[in-house]
């Protein structure tokens, strides 16, 4: 199974997603986390952040999620993903590819904005910011956290996520996105 985490800066993915790998491990599954940031170091920053660059991160990523997937571990992967065909191709591609969109409240995202990106933005000295000067293509996601939804406790996030998952997994229908909310 691959739990894509999908959210703007500071939405929340990257400690979503650690709550929900640990839950799965927790469940017995071997899981592996990947986090949009950290994969980026790993390849050794050569790429930007335009829509291109950010497509290509997310590829990588699509990649990377497939090999360790057919090697028997479950994955959470922590990605902006602004890209709907990326998005596609991991529907079509991915072994028990499961979508989720953590709409975080603007607001929210500002108040969390740790690099600084929403208000560079806003005073022209950052740019590529998507959901700032470039847009922001919300997900068809098989789950959506929105709202209040969004700002609960990560762990009540967390059973959520692997609950839906693991129900979709089941039910073998994490190949089409069926944007529950």
């Amino acid at each position: 199974m691959i739990v894509w985490i999908i959210g703007l800066a500071g939405a929340g993915k990257t400690t979503l997603g650690a709550e929900v790998a640990g839950r799965l491990r927790a469940l017995g599954r071997a899981t592996v986390l990947l986090d949009g940031d950290d994969i980026r170091a790993v390849t050794g920053h050569d790429l930007g952040h335009s829509p291109e660059h950010r497509a290509e991160n997310g590829r990588r990523i699509a990649r990377l999620c497939g090999v360790l997937a057919d090697q028997g571990f479950d994955v959470v992967a922590c990605v902006l993903s602004n890209d709907p065909d990326q998005q596609h191709r991991n529907r079509d591609s991915l072994p028990g590819y499961f979508e989720v969109f953590l709409d975080t409240p603007r607001e929210v995202l500002e108040a969390r904005d740790k690099k600084g990106l929403y208000s560079g933005a806003r005073a022209g000295t950052v740019h590529e910011v998507v959901g700032a000067d470039i847009p922001f293509n919300p997900p068809n996601a098989h789950l959506t956290l929105s709202g209040a939804a969004a700002l609960e406790p990560p762990a009540t996030l967390a059973q959520r996520v692997v609950d839906a998952a693991i129900a979709a997994e089941a039910a073998g229908a994490t190949t089409a996105a069926t944007a529950a909310q």
